[in-house]
């Protein structure tokens, strides 16, 4: 009997199924992957505490993606460059409460994706993405690409 990799595709068909029943709960068409081009991301297990946001919320990064963001974040402060985290590692079930919660403000599904991936598509999933911001920006709006620290992160990142 081989015990190798059963266990990883155990994992990974109720991983898609997780996915699946949720889609069709939240009204997500049966072809986003196709249409939007986006791959399901397999949430982290691995991570490790990366201290607050800048709303005070602890956060959490993969530990892989630790050492270059603390080095990439030390190499930016030499600069003179600000970088603020706004979001790192987000669970598959709090990708769910964000889109639930914007479904009970009214918003449509259509519109809701437009900014936010479904749930299991987010690269914040992999504990690799961050959302930064940075002082005097607006919270992840389109004016942080007028900061130096977006043309900053366009040389160095």
């Amino acid at each position: 009997m081989n015990s190798g990799h059963g266990g990883f595709s155990l994992k990974m068909t109720a991983y898609n199924n997780l996915i699946e029943t949720t889609h069709i709960s939240l009204g997500i068409r049966k072809e986003y992957e196709q249409e939007t081009g986006l791959i399901l991301q397999i949430e982290a297990t691995d991570l490790c505490d990366l201290g607050t946001d800048i709303y005070g919320r602890p956060q959490q990064i993969s530990r892989a993606a630790f050492e270059p963001w603390t080095q990439m974040k030390a190499h930016a402060e030499a600069d003179a460059i600000v970088l603020n985290i706004v979001s790192v590692f987000r669970s598959v079930n709090k990708q769910i409460d964000i889109i639930r919660s914007k479904l009970d403000k009214g918003q449509k599904i259509e519109d809701i994706l437009k900014l936010s991936a479904a749930p299991g598509y987010s690269e914040h999933h992999t504990g690799h993405a961050l959302d930064l911001t940075t002082n005097g920006c607006g919270v992840l709006e389109q004016d942080f690409e007028d900061t130096s620290a977006f043309s900053w992160l366009q040389k160095n990142a």
